[in-house]
């Protein structure tokens, strides 16, 4: 049985840092590709970064440019998100979700994930 676990959420000031964890297990996790998303209340879920299978091709969310780096440990079976210089906003729920290496993996479609976790929620306050 896939397990994803995200940790690491809580509430930060304005221009903090947070990094975020995810753990895999019951899948062989060097083999997917693992992608961060976050929803908040009454908004559509978005994405916000993804790293591939090998680890060397990384993806972001414009905004995050710059302040998100999204890495992995696949001895630890874990993914990171450290967010640096966050800005104010709603607060949202964090999902770590897993996607097979598809010919067509588009790293910020939710659809082509085929795990996700529980979510941990992160709040920026101003």
């Amino acid at each position: 049985q896939v397990q994803v676990v995200e940790s690491g959420g809580g509430l930060v000031q304005a221009g903090g840092s947070l990094r975020l964890s995810c753990a895999a297990s019951g899948l062989t996790f060097s083999n997917y590709a693992m992608g961060w998303f976050r929803q908040a209340p009454g908004k559509e879920r978005e994405f916000v970064a993804a790293i591939r299978w090998n680890g060397g091709t990384t993806y972001y969310k414009d905004s995050g440019k710059g302040r998100f780096t999204i890495s992995r440990d696949d001895a630890k079976n874990t993914v990171y998100l450290q967010m640096k210089n966050l800005h104010p906003e709603s607060p949202a729920v964090y999902y770590c979700a897993a996607s097979w290496p598809y010919h067509d993996y588009d790293p910020a479609a939710g659809g082509m994930y085929d795990y996700w976790g529980q979510g941990t929620q992160v709040t920026v306050s101003s």
